[in-house]
């Protein structure tokens, strides 16, 4: 089917095309297709999998949020097996804090069915407060969650050359895919290429070559949500750098990683529609985009410093230490979201904000807002 696309659109796509077509072609794609995806069966594990104590922690700082607000609601992008619902639900159950609704937005019908079972098999009494959206609300009030969505946005790679910049797509050749730059054709996607060069390049050295990615669809994402939010606050949690770490001269071959059985590896163009294609959040685009759009930047830090502030460490101490089938497990789990060589250093959390002004508890230490 992409190789059809190819050639009909004079034998070149936009690798931004091919990531599209290689995760949401419908029915084929990634995350159109039945495959198991997530947990120790799929190709990835995520926070909300790998513990409960991920979505119980995040369930504090919306405690702090939720009451403030005209409309208690939740919306969350991308929900995985529905773990991370599941979790906030009963956490916030717990001190009677529940919101009118919780709303999913989920592009894969496979995720979605499994939210579904899981929320019904596992918190069937909270299930008529759970609902699914089609699409994007035209309005919203109330806070917007995303684990791990923006790095599974397609992005356009592109290879910096001297003093130009071309956009890198794919072609076929002997019946497989291959790479071949062309002229950027996308005004938008050209002035962020060439105002990106002095960061790449800065001492202008000859034979210079660069290779990485702009994501123009978290941009339009973010916007999107600018647009439609009336009053919340936007939690986006996800593994990424500011722009100088993102567009560091050592890092001159990009992000983009792709995840099969949880093997890491750098070939998008292996088993395309059987395996995930990421590439790492530019955070600092993320937040420009926020801001320009009429939103209120309101904190940014490392995972790590996010759970911490957010009571973790206490989450765990609820149960004793002297339990130790109980505690011993929710202990390692706790260090495969904090410790710097697991998720806590890679994965950072950003929060923005309308019509809301109060200081949000998972930002109290750790600011690293100067990073970005």
């Amino acid at each position: 089917m992409i190789q059809k696309q190819i050639v009909a659109a004079n034998r070149w796509i936009s690798f931004e095309q091919y990531m599209n077509l290689a995760l949401y072609a419908p029915g084929l794609g990634y995350y159109s297709s039945g495959a198991t995806k997530l947990g120790s069966a799929g190709d990835f594990v995520t926070a909300p999998e790998l513990s409960p104590l991920f979505g119980r922690t995040l369930a504090q700082q919306l405690k702090q949020i939720l009451p403030s607000l005209a409309q208690s609601n939740i919306l969350e992008f991308g929900a995985g097996t529905g773990k991370l619902a599941r979790d906030i639900m009963l956490e916030l159950e717990k001190s009677g804090s529940l919101p009118e609704k919780y709303l999913i937005l989920e592009v894969s019908a496979e995720l979605r069915q499994r939210q579904q079972t899981l929320i019904s098999q596992e918190i069937p009494h909270l299930a008529q407060k759970i609902e699914w959206l089609d699409q994007l609300p035209e309005q919203f009030t109330g806070i917007v969650i995303a684990n791990e969505v923006l790095d599974a946005m397609p992005v356009h790679i592109i290879k910096w050359q001297d003093n130009m910049a071309l956009e890198r797509g794919v072609c076929v050749e002997d019946n497989q895919f291959s790479w071949q730059d062309r002229p950027i054709g996308n005004p938008q996607l050209h002035a962020i290429a060439k105002e990106l060069l002095p960061e790449i390049n800065p001492y202008k050295l000859p034979d210079f070559e660069y290779i990485s990615e702009i994501n123009l669809a978290a941009s339009g994402f973010i916007e999107s949500l600018a647009e439609r939010l009336r009053q919340g606050v936007i939690l986006l949690i996800d593994y990424g750098f500011g722009r100088h770490e993102y567009y560091h001269p050592q890092r001159n071959q990009g992000t983009l990683m792709c995840h099969y059985r949880h093997h890491a590896h750098g070939d998008p163009f292996y088993l395309p529609g059987l395996q995930d294609i990421t590439s790492h959040v530019d955070f600092s685009a993320i937040a420009n985009t926020a801001i320009n759009a009429g939103l209120q930047f309101m904190g940014y830090t490392t995972q790590a410093h996010f759970l911490i502030n957010c009571g973790i460490t206490a989450l765990l101490a609820q149960t004793s230490a002297e339990d130790t089938i109980h505690y011993l497990p929710q202990s390692n789990q706790l260090q495969k979201l904090v410790s710097p060589a697991e998720m806590g250093e890679l994965f950072k959390v950003i929060a923005f904000g309308k019509n809301f002004n109060a200081p949000l508890t998972g930002f109290c230490s750790g600011d690293m807002s100067r990073r970005l």
